[in-house]
């Protein structure tokens, strides 16, 4: 295949969303933009996901190479980092699809963490049932709700367990707060209301001081037939709602990340 049909694919993946992740999406767009280096064909892809600051970033700056092994850097940290979060019996709470949170998960799996998870299924895509094959193969506890089942997963209502931490991903890092799939903010804030501890675990790269296009998508994700829908994909989470951020530089509380990253 030739390196022009190779970009066209990657494009269209991201586009309909068969590449998904901020971390997945900006590694295929820069190995797409190390196949045609020009200046339309990066303007092309930052056009993709305007939501997610780790793909201008990581196309700004860095070879596909350096790319990788910062990836695969951080997700090492990251994953060091959760063992000292995840307590024996813990219920984990996750949303939507995370290679970070998930990788970070199976990695505690593998050092003899005992925990279980519940997911949500993440409509209209159906993102959180990656997450969920993606934990059973890795043979963790996995239990997924419907979206609008949240408060019963998360509160010990109708059988459940009350859930002990959030760990949620994030496409962008702001001044503010972060960024996340749509149905994160409502997610945090009923966690922030019955005290449970909600974490962010995200690379650094995603930081941006800069305002985030919100990405909206069409309404056939949805209902094929009828225009008349609104299909937000993704939403704001105060960081009053969270209680600390994973990345690469430890375990911290938001403001403490803020001072490192200079806002």
């Amino acid at each position: 295949m030739s390196n022009k049909k190779v970009f066209k694919k990657i494009v269209k993946d991201i586009q309909d969303v068969k590449i998904q992740g901020a971390k997945e999406i900006a590694k295929k767009a820069v190995y797409a933009y190390s196949l045609i280096p020009t200046e339309k064909s990066r303007k092309k892809l930052l056009s993709l996901r305007p939501t997610e600051p780790l793909l201008r970033n990581v196309l700004d700056k860095k070879s596909y190479q350096e790319v990788l092994e910062h990836f695969d850097f951080v997700q090492e940290k990251i994953n060091k980092n959760i063992l000292k979060l995840i307590k024996p019996n813990d219920v984990i709470f996750t949303h939507c699809h995370s290679s970070t949170v998930v990788d970070a998960l199976i990695f505690a799996k593998k050092n003899k963490k005992k925990f279980e998870v519940y997911n949500t299924e993440t409509r209209p895509l159906f993102q959180g049932r990656k997450t969920f094959r993606e934990l059973s193969k890795a043979k963790i506890k996995v239990t997924m709700f419907v979206d609008s089942a949240a408060r019963i997963a998360m509160l010990k209502k109708q059988g459940t367990k009350k859930v002990d931490k959030v760990f949620l991903g994030a496409d962008a890092l702001q001044k503010h707060g972060v960024v996340n799939k749509v149905g994160s903010a409502m997610f945090a804030r009923i966690a922030f209301e019955n005290k449970i501890p909600v974490y962010i675990l995200a690379d650094s790269w995603k930081y941006s001081s800069k305002k985030i296009e919100l990405e909206k998508r069409g309404f056939r994700e949805i209902w094929k037939k009828f225009r008349g829908i609104q299909n937000p994909a993704f939403e704001f989470v105060e960081k009053k709602y969270i209680t600390g951020i994973v990345t690469e530089k430890g375990v911290e509380k938001y403001w403490e990340f803020l001072k490192r990253v200079k806002v």
